[in-house]
């Protein structure tokens, strides 16, 4: 039937990313909608109380509680599944619900995990503050180096935990060898994806199990609503995952779910846009600051590893001043068109001093050990003319001394 066509695998897995990004996962009601449906539910009715019954007992097919299922999120659901080219996906509320079921619904005390020195600082202190409260341990390794996965491996290592492109040290990570280390021992990899997107790179043609995003940035990608989600096996997601979300209740919200699945369908238009402009302000700015680090630019040291694995290189990267945190902000403060704010994957350019927003939760220590200094500005390059975006910043440089 034409209006479940979106849901039928063998018709969905055949389509090319573009058409899967409009269609994927698309069920239409009795009133034959082009547009997605917005089903604003908590619960369902039955037609007797043996039908209740027998879908809590997981004998009828059928929703329960939108804590479980709601019609509009297994849309979505299903159409990042087919971006991803894995076999199931759940989604969460935010990005970081989606990181923290992704390793709390596999470890239990006594467990070890790797992960690389560069992640998001939420993602830090869910590591090596929250985790360490019920008994996992994790080591910290330059995960630019896959020998320091490899020699940092205890028999008790459940998961290797990293992402690629790193935040916002853009550390590019090479998955290839990486999770081949993993599959050796047993380990499970768990990738967040969330700067490049399935649009741009897609962790399990390399060997990654589980894939986790904040769909919050790139895949709504218009600054509106927050939305995460995991990505693996359908044995992950029903067996490991799923019984943490239903029982811990990190649910996403039908509407947030609706917006998102709009996105989508522009996701592959605007991700490539704005990684041509963020590769002319990065060129743009490689001449006028001390360092930038974008995998893009060929003087970056994985530049070749970033062209083996990313389709191009997204609208994020950062760079670094000489004169601390004083200078960052000077140049932040003179700023006309470009936004200061801690978002990212907005199709507005965006900019942020690390140190003192998104990584200051951590203590200077970590914040170095990771990378992640006082002069560094991280920006997400829009879908403005580029050349604007350049005067901009050229007015700003000039305010701050450079």
């Amino acid at each position: 039937m034409k209006r479940r066509t979106g849901q039928d695998p063998s018709v969905t897995r055949n389509w090319k990313p573009a058409t899967q990004a409009v269609r994927g996962g698309t069920a239409r009601s009795e009133f034959g909608e082009t547009s997605e449906a917005l089903f604003l539910t908590s619960g369902y009715a039955y037609d007797c109380a043996g039908d209740a019954a027998a879908r809590f007992a997981g004998e009828q097919a059928g929703m329960t509680y939108s804590r479980l299922q709601n019609p509009t999120v297994e849309m979505l659901e299903q159409r990042i599944a087919l971006l991803e080219g894995a076999e199931a996906c759940r989604t969460m509320a935010t990005g970081m619900a989606a990181m923290t079921a992704a390793l709390l619904c596999q470890v239990s005390q006594g467990d070890h995990i790797v992960q690389g020195r560069a992640a998001f600082g939420s993602c830090r202190w869910l590591t090596d503050s929250l985790l360490p409260r019920f008994g996992v341990t994790t080591t910290t390794i330059d995960a630019r180096d896959p020998q320091q996965f490899e020699d940092a491996i205890r028999p008790n290592t459940k998961i290797f935990f990293f992402e690629t492109p790193a935040n916002p040290t853009m550390d590019v990570v090479d998955l290839e060898a990486v999770c081949a280390i993993a599959r050796k021992h047993g380990i499970v990899t768990v990738v967040d994806n969330a700067f490049a997107t399935p649009a741009l790179q897609r962790p399990m043609e390399f060997g990654a199990d589980v894939v986790a995003y904040s769909a919050t940035k790139m895949m709504d990608g218009q600054g509106r609503v927050l939305a995460g989600a995991v990505c693996g096996t359908e044995d992950f997601i029903t067996n490991t995952l799923l019984p943490f979300t239903r029982n811990t209740g990190p649910t996403l919200s039908a509407f947030n779910a609706w917006v998102v699945l709009k996105g989508l369908e522009t996701l592959d238009l605007r991700i490539r846009r704005q990684s041509e402009n963020a590769l002319k302000v990065g060129s743009f700015l490689e001449g006028r600051v001390p360092r930038v680090n974008f995998p893009a630019l060929p003087s970056h040291p994985q530049h070749a590893l970033f062209m083996r694995q990313m389709a191009a290189a997204g609208p994020i990267f950062s760079f670094e001043l000489d004169g601390g945190r004083a200078q960052a902000h000077a140049l932040l403060d003179g700023l006309e068109l470009i936004d200061i704010s801690n978002n990212i994957g907005d199709s507005r350019s965006l900019m942020t001093h690390p140190s003192s927003t998104t990584h200051s939760g951590l203590a200077e220590e970590k914040r170095l050990e990771m990378g992640v200094v006082e002069g560094m500005i991280r920006i997400n390059v829009g879908l403005e003319d580029a050349d604007d975006l350049i005067a901009d910043l050229d007015q700003a440089l000039r305010g701050a001394g450079l």
